[in-house]
């Protein structure tokens, strides 16, 4: 399934997914197959949740990773997608073999 890339500079980070957008600040980017892999794993997920609650999860998981971390950074990549989307990222074979819900894991793997 193809979704339309937008170069959005305003854009506060270098990719985004906001389905059924890929979201990119550098009009280059549309060439990284990894960041935009890496955008598609997050559109995956959405669509599993239905759009809404993905980002309601997304948001508490960010929450309780800034209280247990005290760091943005670190609260970020600790976010279940984050971890799930920058572990498979460059594998460009992954959306084709990952199963159904598969950020679930990234709970336990903590």
């Amino acid at each position: 399934m193809k979704f339309p890339v937008l170069h959005l500079p305003f854009l506060p980070a270098a990719g985004m997914a906001i389905f059924p957008f890929v979201l990119i600040k550098y009009s280059e980017l549309k060439n990284d197959r990894q960041i935009i892999n890496h955008e598609l794993i997050h559109i995956r997920q959405q669509i599993e949740l239905l759009v809404i609650p993905f980002f309601i999860l997304y948001l508490i998981n960010y929450l309780v990773n800034r209280i247990r971390y005290r760091n943005h950074d670190l609260a970020y990549r600790n976010i279940v997608f984050e971890r799930e989307a920058y572990s498979n990222d460059s594998d460009f074979l992954y959306l084709k073999k990952r199963g159904f819900s598969s950020w679930v894991k990234y709970f336990r793997s903590h």
